[in-house]
């Protein structure tokens, strides 16, 4: 899949909002290190997640078969097992680990990509003020 074209590059990129859809980010693909990676900028930080991230949760979610918290957490924090931020950083998922790369911001996946994949028609996502789900398309 063309990722630059549908998410955007720095120059150019995509706009999204939060699951409760209260604040702003914006997200695109950016080469660094020879690879491809996403890059998501919320208001003045930088996160930076492994590309593969989108198809391995798409995958996930669909073997899932059902609703499934994001739970959002900060990279310190303790995540709460069965939820997208918990598999984002488990070393069940199929990198072993992390997909966020930037060390000290490496959490959040279950913030900032169900949005980018409800922007590519995989997932659908709730948006109310917490504990929102979602399911793959």
């Amino acid at each position: 899949m063309n990722y630059r074209k549908l998410i955007g590059t720095e120059d150019k990129r995509l706009t999204l909002k939060t699951p409760p859809l209260s604040s702003e980010f914006t997200m695109h693909v950016e080469e660094k290190d020879g690879r491809d990676i996403l890059v998501c900028w919320v208001k003045t930080t930088y996160l930076h997640y492994e590309l593969s991230v989108i198809e391995d949760l798409h995958r996930m979610l669909k073997k899932h078969g059902d609703w499934m918290l994001m739970g959002s957490k900060d990279e310190k924090q303790e995540t709460n097992p069965d939820t997208v931020e918990h598999w984002g950083r488990s070393k069940d998922n199929p990198i072993g680990g992390w997909y966020g790369l930037r060390k000290g911001y490496r959490g959040r996946v279950g913030m900032y990509i169900p949005p980018l994949m409800e922007h590519l028609g995989l997932a659908e996502i709730e948006h109310n003020k917490r504990s929102n789900k979602m399911r793959a398309i």
